[in-house]
């Protein structure tokens, strides 16, 4: 089973990368090789490091020029990757099940709202706005994590004037941080399986190096409605789990 990895990971980083659901892929996989559930939970958590850094690196024409605004941003990305770590180790994730489905199904919502077009005037960044949201979305995917990528993506398209890509890219980066911050606190102190964290993360890294470039010759608006459409799936399903 642990041979599956590599290729599970590919797969995983390219869908984290385009529409932020790696943990769709990874996590399930982690879960067929037999790690118990927070096993699972914490050794994805430090493999998707691997997909950040894949997807950061494939998006640099994206990010020129934002590394100012993106620093800021990732300071609040960071702050609560470390709460939401430490929830998750002291805290069930049960507890927030119930409100899941919902988040995930209105950010999936919220990506297919028309943009503005790229010559227009561009929009305020609402800054203090912005920074808490996106610290709440650090929160968010340090604890529990499922479609982190989508609620952040739907965030910066509706707060700032970046375009699908640039959106795409920059949230990349910021759940990177996050992820980060969470991975090395699960490192020192999770129950992280480090043999399937190597051949995964050889994937990911792959994975999340692919997916800018099948950004850049994808129409954003099929983009849009594919990862609206997962993300809606997902939300049915973590209803389904969380109502039943």
């Amino acid at each position: 089973m642990y041979a599956l990895l590599p290729l599970a990971g590919v797969g995983a980083g390219l869908v984290g990368s385009v529409a932020g659901l790696a943990s769709l892929i990874s996590y399930p996989v982690l879960l067929a090789i037999g790690l118990p559930p927070v096993t699972a939970n914490v050794t994805n958590s430090v493999s998707l490091v691997f997909s950040s850094a894949g997807s950061i690196a494939g998006s640099r024409p994206e990010l020129a020029g934002r590394a100012a605004r993106l620093r800021r941003l990732a300071v609040a990305a960071v702050a609560g990757g470390v709460t939401g770590s430490a929830l998750l180790l002291l805290a069930p994730a049960e507890t927030f099940e119930v409100v899941v489905p919902w988040l995930i199904a209105g950010a999936s919502l919220a990506i297919l709202l028309p943009r503005r077009p790229a010559d227009a005037e561009p929009h305020r960044h609402h800054g203090w706005f912005l920074a808490g949201g996106v610290a709440l979305v650090g929160v968010y995917g340090g604890y529990f994590g499922a479609a982190a990528g989508i609620v952040l993506l739907a965030l910066l398209l509706a707060l700032t004037p970046a375009t699908f890509a640039q959106g795409s890219a920059e949230k990349n980066v910021l759940l990177g941080a996050a992820n980060a911050v969470a991975a090395l606190a699960f490192a020192l102190f999770g129950p992280v399986h480090w043999l399937a964290v190597l051949p995964l993360g050889v994937g990911l890294f792959i994975g999340g190096r692919l997916g800018p470039v099948v950004i850049r010759r994808s129409p954003p608006a099929a983009l849009r409605g594919v990862i609206a459409a997962l993300g809606l799936g997902l939300a049915v399903h973590l209803g389904w789990q969380a109502y039943r």
